[in-house]
């Protein structure tokens, strides 16, 4: 294997003790070619000097109001800007806080109030979004005019950026990390793509920079690394569309999420032009493997990891074939075990990762409790099940009950929150249930107050105006009662159990 960026001689961790993101996205590459535009009605190609001047700007106004260790969110779509908000904030030192545009008011209240943020850096269309919820600024509208701002002195381990897990377990809960919470996503990055920064290479993904997967797997790895990023915007992912931003951008190196790859592969897509194709978030199978060969021209490099320790494991296909429906071995610096227990076992068991890893969260924002149940001894607990299969790692499913749906990872209770606010609902049940074209859907089971009457679409209507849009119920079956443990918990297994004979016996009730 290569080496790899990040890393040592040795394979450890080459971590200064001082470190600031924003100085490693911008590090004197002057004329050198950042972001290429496809933003607009026509492509804008901006230098790594360019991008620097918008970054003072934003840090030059952000000064008069934020300190050290405050939290700035951004709430803006794939661009320059979005780039330029997040190395701004950590020029200054305070903490960005991605936020997403589909994103409706009680999903954004929820962050804000719990990471204490007062300021969002936006644009026309966020502010909207935003209401009172915090103050906006428009990013667009900042003076450029003045001199280059400092660095903050920021050590490797101060906090640079504040990113909400799903809610797979509860309510979010924001994952705290530390500025060399980039360099630890180098090596994962630059295996999945067969060694990230060859000559030509040039970088996009359809992901939204408000996740890990856009922000951290791709857009400022791609900074640190000196490869240009693509930024475009899709709504919603179209085949012909995506076709266009690659061959516009003179794209090589894709990280499409798994739902992506199968709206390609259900349209009979041919892409050519690629040299390297990533995918992460769930497992593809040998079949769409070959799908990738075929069409893409390319082995799809799979890999894994989440919000709060990302890009453990990678296939790299330029140094190993890959084993089918295993998503790769363990990236150099990291240590992977599979626990039975306290202890590592070669049969199944939960997924853990080494304490020391570089990318590893500081722990969950104002969650002490929650943050000490995460790890078990020196290893960090997945929640997720796997095997190892003769030094590949093969994920097994999931410990909790996180619905994986079009490459998004949702929580249930944040939906059956959302519900339980309807004036008609008394109990609701959220689980995932198959579905051939994006993993799971999110399907609720409904109790309605006695003598209430609402519809399903009603309900869809009323999460789809309140929580992320791609996280409304796309199914809703009324019941009279829900399983129910002595305490009062909604059995989510029995509810998983019944959408699972559902789909076996084509029933589909709302």
């Amino acid at each position: 294997m290569q080496s790899l960026p990040g890393l040592d001689g040795q394979g450890r961790w080459d971590i200064p003790a001082r470190l600031n993101m924003g100085r490693q996205c911008l590090s004197q590459r002057g004329d050198a070619l950042a972001v290429i535009d496809l933003t607009g009605p026509s492509r804008r190609d901006v230098s790594f000097a360019e991008l620097g001047v918008m970054v003072d700007g934003l840090a030059r106004a952000l000064l008069w109001r934020v300190q050290a260790g405050d939290r700035v969110g951004v709430l803006l779509s794939q661009s320059p800007l979005c780039l330029a908000a997040h190395l701004a904030i950590w020029k200054t030192g305070a903490i960005s806080v991605p936020l997403f545009k589909l994103f409706k008011h009680d999903a954004l209240a929820s962050r804000l109030g719990d990471s204490g943020t007062k300021i969002v850096l936006t644009d026309a269309e966020g502010a909207a979004l935003l209401g009172d919820l915090a103050e906006a600024w428009m990013a667009d509208e900042v003076g450029l005019d003045g001199g280059p701002v400092d660095f903050a002195d920021t050590g490797a381990d101060d906090p640079a950026v504040l990113i909400y897990t799903s809610g797979t377990t509860g309510t979010p809960k924001g994952a705290l990390h530390g500025h060399r919470m980039l360099t630890g996503h180098l090596p994962g990055v630059a295996m999945s793509h067969d060694y990230l920064g060859q000559q030509g290479d040039c970088l996009w993904t359809p992901a939204d920079w408000a996740w890990i997967g856009g922000l951290f797997d791709v857009a400022m790895p791609a900074l640190a690394l000196g490869v240009p990023v693509v930024a475009a915007r899709m709504a919603k992912f179209d085949v012909a569309e995506c076709q266009r931003i690659i061959t516009a951008g003179h794209v090589r190196n894709v990280f499409f999420p798994p739902t992506a790859l199968r709206m390609l592969k259900a349209a009979d897509a041919q892409i050519d032009g690629l040299r390297s194709v990533a995918s992460g978030g769930e497992p593809l199978g040998a079949q769409m493997l070959d799908w990738g060969r075929e069409a893409l021209g390319v082995q799809i490099n799979e890999f894994y990891g989440q919000t709060e320790c990302n890009m453990v494991a990678s296939s790299c296909s330029a140094s190993f074939a890959p084993q089918a429906g295993c998503i790769g071995k363990p990236v150099p610096g990291f240590e992977i075990a599979v626990l039975d227990g306290d202890m590592p076992t070669d049969g199944e068991g939960e997924i853990a990762v080494k304490r020391g890893a570089a990318p590893m969260m500081l722990g969950y924002w104002n969650r002490p409790e929650e943050t000490a149940a995460k790890y078990r001894g020196d290893w960090m607990l997945t929640g997720d099940r796997g095997v190892w299969e003769g030094g590949f790692l093969r994920f097994v499913g999931r410990e909790d009950d996180v619905i994986t749906s079009s490459g998004y990872r949702i929580g249930p209770a944040e939906i059956e929150d959302c519900l339980l606010t309807h004036p008609a609902v008394a109990t609701v049940g959220v689980v995932g249930k198959p579905d051939a074209l994006r993993t799971e859907l999110v399907k609720a089971y409904v109790v309605v107050k006695q003598g209430a009457q609402v519809s399903a679409v009603a309900l869809q209507d009323w999460v789809k105006d309140r929580l992320a849009s791609y996280s409304y119920p796309r199914e809703i079956e009324f019941l009279e009662a829900l399983p129910m443990t002595v305490t009062g918990k909604v059995i989510r297994r029995e509810l998983k159990a019944r959408a699972m004979a559902d789909q076996t016996s084509g029933l589909n009730r709302k």
